[in-house]
């Protein structure tokens, strides 16, 4: 399927450009008139991805994320946050529940939340290439909203 709209965006893998991250987001997929609830969803999910790459592609520097977000004819947004670096390893692990490379203040839960808040969840990586999250969700049509 065609996207309808895209953006990219990239920053650098400072903490406070989560909070921008998510912003984007959900304003971008304002288009598809979700509701508050679905916007949550969307920022949690996005605030996840984005922290992951910035603690743990980078743990000792600065690097570039990149976040591309479509639309689609049938209402879904995807989203997809992409870094360049360390990569994982083991992607199966590192989705397990409570699994975790980032230390005890880590929950070990950030693929656990965006797969609980989008409809799929797809994780690519390679050990010191990078990793990418690509996430989509499918926005239901509201009676009597423009299609």
């Amino acid at each position: 399927m065609k996207a309808t709209d895209q953006v990219i965006l990239t920053f650098t893998s400072r903490s406070a450009n989560e909070g921008f991250a998510r912003a984007c987001a959900a304003c971008f997929a304002a288009q598809l008139d979700p509701t508050l609830d679905e916007v949550a969803d969307i920022k949690t999910a996005v605030s996840e991805a984005v922290t992951n790459a910035i603690v743990h592609a980078y743990p000792d520097r600065l690097g570039k994320i990149t976040m591309r977000l479509r639309l689609f004819e049938d209402n879904t947004l995807e989203i997809q946050v992409k870094d360049s670096g360390v990569g994982i390893p083991d992607v199966v692990q590192a989705r397990t529940p409570l699994y975790t490379t980032g230390g005890e203040e880590r929950s070990g839960m950030g693929f656990t939340i965006m797969e609980s808040f989008m409809d799929n969840l797809k994780v690519r990586s390679q050990p010191d290439k990078g990793t990418t999250v690509t996430m989509r969700k499918r926005i239901a049509r509201r009676t009597g909203a423009p299609k």
